[in-house]
């Protein structure tokens, strides 16, 4: 209810605008507007303030000419720094009074409330629609740029929900650009989730990787669905194409290895008939994390 906010002498309508320009490096008044949910002519004053006060510096947009494109100044990246520290500051000392086990718990929360809080908006924008189909399509083979998003998607999520960094996003990517030129043989499978052309979730299942263990295992692997995406049931669709797929492929039963404190993926994996099968302690993925593995049986395809 204060004034100003994260130590800085701004109010909070500036502050949200500095951090949202310095993330994407740079927005025109426009997308401000969509982003901060405020009228334009608020966001035009505050903007104006903040030129003035030389945080921010107004050039030409690369995709329209009638726009300015709005970055930060120096003083404007000084000033970001100093509500960065103070975020940190602020959320670090809150941390440290809970036990260290349950910092990710804290974090799939606010995550999960989130994507709820998303999900409201673009359902009251959207309006009504009666026997409309879902804005989101879910096809299956390989798409151009599917790696890249699928390593965007994974690496961003887990840095926040486990602080996983290079180690993490090098094996994902690593793992999935073995995995695709494999996709000619029927045991394995990936699915993306399509808002358009737009990559926004992937799954798949690779028939192939666990066989030196025991023949007829499926590996169900980067299950990812966009920040902000998740909460509408987009994931349990990705699922359902993915535990479909290997129960008409016969396999005896599908395993995925995941890690403790993903609460809202544990739900989807149970609910899919997914169980817990072991976990233990590894870092193998830059951090110390809790691993966990759930097995799920082959099930038998209902007849039509």
């Amino acid at each position: 209810m204060k004034a100003t906010l994260a130590g800085t002498e701004l109010p909070a309508s500036a502050v949200h605008t500095l951090i949202e320009i310095g993330d994407r490096g740079g927005l025109t008044a426009t997308e401000l507007c969509e982003r901060l949910n405020l009228e334009k002519s608020s966001v035009s004053r505050m903007l104006r303030k903040l030129i003035d006060a030389g945080e921010l510096a107004e050039g030409n947009s690369d995709t329209d000419g009638r726009a300015k494109r709005l970055t930060l100044t120096a003083q404007g990246r000084r000033t970001l720094a100093t509500i960065d520290s103070f975020a940190r500051e602020q959320v670090g000392g809150a941390l440290a009074c809970l036990p260290a086990a349950d910092h990710a718990m804290v974090v799939q929360g606010l995550r999960l409330y989130a994507d709820a809080l998303h999900a409201r908006r673009a359902a009251k924008t959207a309006g009504p629609q009666t026997g409309a189909a879902p804005a989101i399509r879910i096809e299956q083979g390989y798409r151009p740029g599917l790696i890249g998003r699928a390593v965007e998607m994974h690496a961003r999520f887990y840095a926040r929900a486990h602080g996983f960094g290079a180690v993490f996003e090098s094996k994902v990517a690593a793992g999935l650009a073995e995995f695709l030129p494999r996709l000619d043989r029927p045991c394995n499978a990936v699915w993306t989730a399509l808002d358009g052309d737009r990559i926004v979730g992937t799954i798949a299942i690779d028939g192939e990787d666990l066989s030196s263990q025991a023949p007829g295992i499926a590996h169900l692997r980067w299950f990812i669905v966009e920040d902000g995406r998740r909460g509408g049931g987009l994931g349990r669709r990705l699922l359902d194409e993915a535990v479909a797929f290997t129960d008409r492929s016969g396999f005896a039963e599908t395993r995925l290895w995941t890690f403790r404190g993903l609460d809202a993926a544990r739900r989807l994996y149970e609910a899919a008939g997914f169980a817990l099968a072991a976990e233990s302690p590894g870092s193998q993925w830059g951090s110390e994390v809790v691993e966990q593995s759930f097995v799920r049986p082959f099930v038998r395809p209902r007849r039509s």
